[in-house]
């Protein structure tokens, strides 16, 4: 047995900090690593060394393994510690660590070479007696097996999601592989992919196991993952809510099974689709930390990266099966900086706000002032329950998440309070079809009017104060205009909402008319107030808070004001308001000859070429960004003018990327 006394840290963003914190609390020193584009990350204020790897492609960073190992011996790291991601299921990367006399924690190469290959994995699973479906590997020949629709396109290597796509026509299938291989190549290097039967209404369980160098494997229960978006997880529950126990008892046996038969070293899932039958059968093995792993922190009192570094130490697990105890249901939910009301399209920018409720478990590797970037995963944070009960669980996520204001960029927050608020989840129907059986979340959590309304004000009355305060500082009295009004109007947005409000306010009271003005028509009269007023007083103010009664509701409410955007929260909600111009309206219209890029990224496939005929629906090119693909279509007939980039090249959000002269 060795005791490790420096861990270099091979990852960036929340899983550098995760490992970082459990490595510190050992008393273990940490070494982080970055790229240019990182230089302020989390990450690198949480480790005792960070080191800067220059390059600037991600290929020349987080992906350069050689570089990573010099810099291990440099620093005189004992261990490598891979994270999820980038190389943490390279097998020739985690044999390069060992070869050069570094400790590597995880599984072992040889594991990671034959149970990462999914049509590896699925032999052993059969030599091992665990139940699985017939898969088909399309070979470079590009002949298509024959298979019954609907079916699913999977990478053979890596995982997230990447190099997968689900066919319900055989006429698309043909393309589908052929996206499915460019995706897999440049995920994974490895473009091989299968088909396998596409089980519609099932519930992707997986089950956390563990092996020492003693042929001693556990597993640490199980996770239900079924609700996904494009084939990634984003809300994780244990235990699974829709399995009986004999179901439960099956896959936690046959994951141990398949385990033992290989002599499974460190931390691994085994991967599920269960029917609506209660039919088993095995997807898959991830030789890595799951994303998803604090749940089944949070039940079983393990830290499972501790327990990695233990076994990778040479040490024994310290538990057996009979030791593990499972108590109450743990809930995690992925916020992601991607706009689920638009097709999930990828938000980049600042982090202007980043306010998360104490009172629970984060993850994350994102602050106030952080930068998201096109160029690396869209996760923003992971927010963990555990309560007793599965019902005591949803409704503190729910309050937590209703209380977490994250400004500067769009995420799924209100799509995922919207989930855990739906009948259908609360009763746990929670199948892998759930986003496209329950269209309406999508549209987001709408917050009570009345809510809205304390948060709104809230808002205007922060601002009022912040201005008065700066006439004062100017000199002027309070209160001082340079005209004499009615009242103070102004015009109000939230999301895509345009809110009016006048108000008259009279020391520390104020009345306020919401809603549109009267408008003078044509005769010279003015249209009706139908305007609702409310009576406002003005308890305490700060520049950071707010407490204000509003029809005799009062409400403490937190503000941050950013120009004229505030950020507003109280323990019951939060919103984000943006001052508008009250005499200009400026429209939005569609400019160009052609489309534009949805988001910053990287072009990498061009599917037309000048002087061509497109009709409308046809694939022009697709755009990368955060991991993910997005398809640039034609929206009419047209023919091609111009192309304005090729694979390889770089975007910005609004760059015109094709032009077309439209058919007449």
């Amino acid at each position: 047995m060795v005791s490790i006394q420096r861990l270099l840290i091979a990852n960036r963003g929340e899983i550098a900090v995760r490992i970082a914190k459990t490595a510190k609390r050992m008393g273990i020193e940490t070494v982080g690593i970055y790229a240019e584009n990182d230089i302020e990350a989390l990450h690198t204020k949480i480790v005792d060394i960070a080191l800067h790897l220059p390059g600037d492609t991600i290929q020349k960073t987080y992906l350069n393994g050689e570089r990573i190992i010099e810099e291990a011996i440099r620093t005189k790291s004992d261990a490598i510690h891979p994270g999820y991601g980038f190389l943490a299921e390279n097998a020739r990367f985690a044999e390069a660590v060992q070869e050069a006399g570094l400790i590597w924690i995880g599984p072992t190469p040889e594991h990671i070479q034959n149970l990462g290959d999914k049509i590896i994995a699925k032999q052993t699973a059969v030599d091992a007696g665990v139940q699985t479906t017939q898969s088909h590997e399309v070979h470079s020949d590009g002949k298509i097996p024959s298979i019954a629709m609907p079916v699913i396109v999977k990478a053979a290597a890596g995982g997230g999601g990447r190099g997968m796509r689900i066919i319900e026509k055989k006429s698309d299938l043909k393309q589908a592989i052929k996206d499915a291989s460019r995706e897999a190549l440049s995920s994974f290097d490895d473009g091989r992919v299968f088909l396998e039967p596409f089980v519609k209404k099932g519930r992707h369980v997986e089950v956390q196991i563990f092996g020492d160098a003693f042929g001693n494997v556990i597993h640490l229960g199980e996770r239900e993952c079924s609700i996904q978006r494009r084939n990634q997880k984003i809300i994780e529950e244990t235990p699974s809510p829709g399995i009986s126990q004999e179901t439960r008892q099956r896959i936690c046996e046959s994951a141990v099974s398949l385990g033992q038969h290989v002599h499974y070293l460190n931390a691994g899932t085994v991967e599920f689709l269960i029917s609506e039958n209660n039919d088993v059968i095995f997807l898959e093995v991830n030789t890595r930390l799951q994303v998803e792993h604090p749940i089944t922190e949070a039940v079983t009192g393990l830290d499972l990266v501790e327990l990695q570094i233990r076994v990778a130490e040479g040490n024994p697990l310290p538990v057996t099966q009979q030791d593990i105890e499972f108590t109450g249901h743990a809930i995690e939910v992925r916020v992601v900086a991607e706009n689920p009301s638009t097709n999930w399209l990828p938000s980049t920018g600042i982090i202007n706000a980043f306010k998360i409720d104490e009172q629970i478990r984060v993850d994350t590797g994102i602050q106030a002032g952080s930068t998201i970037t096109p160029d690396y995963d869209s996760l923003v944070a992971k927010i963990i329950t555990h309560k007793p009960t599965r019902q005591e669980a949803i409704r503190h996520l729910q309050g937590a998440l209703k209380r977490t204001l994250i400004n500067g960029i769009k995420t799924n927050l209100p799509m995922l309070i919207a989930t855990l608020n739906h009948e259908n989840y609360q009763n746990g129907l929670t199948q892998t079809s759930f986003l496209l059986d329950n269209p309406e979340v999508m549209d987001g959590f709408m917050q009570d009017q009345e809510e809205e309304l304390m948060l709104m004000l809230g808002s205007v009355f922060a601002l009022e104060y912040s201005d008065s305060k700066i006439i004062q500082d100017r000199g002027l009295p309070s209160g001082w205009r340079n005209l004499r009004t009615q009242g103070e109007r102004q015009i109000w947005k939230s999301k895509d909402d345009l809110h009016h409000i006048e108000y008259v306010r009279n020391g520390d009271t104020a009345i306020v008319h919401v809603g549109l003005w009267p408008q003078p028509q044509e005769d010279g009269t003015m249209t009706a107030d139908q305007r609702k007023t409310h009576s406002v007083r003005l308890i305490n103010r700060t520049h950071t808070h707010q407490i204000i009664e509003v029809d005799g509701r009062r409400q403490s409410i937190e503000t941050d004001i950013n120009n004229e955007s505030i950020y507003a929260r109280s323990r019951t909600g939060t919103a984000t308001w943006e001052r508008q111009p009250v005499f200009t309206y400026q429209g939005t219209e569609e400019m160009g000859d052609g489309p534009v890029s949805p988001l910053p990224g990287t072009v990498i496939a061009v599917h037309v070429k000048e002087g061509e005929n497109v009709k409308e629906g046809d694939l022009l090119m697709v755009v990368e960004a955060m991991k993910m693909e997005h398809k640039i279509l034609a929206v009419g007939n047209a023919k091609v003018a111009t192309v304005y980039f090729q694979e390889g090249d770089r975007v910005n959000t609004g760059e015109l990327l094709v032009s077309l002269e439209q058919d007449q």
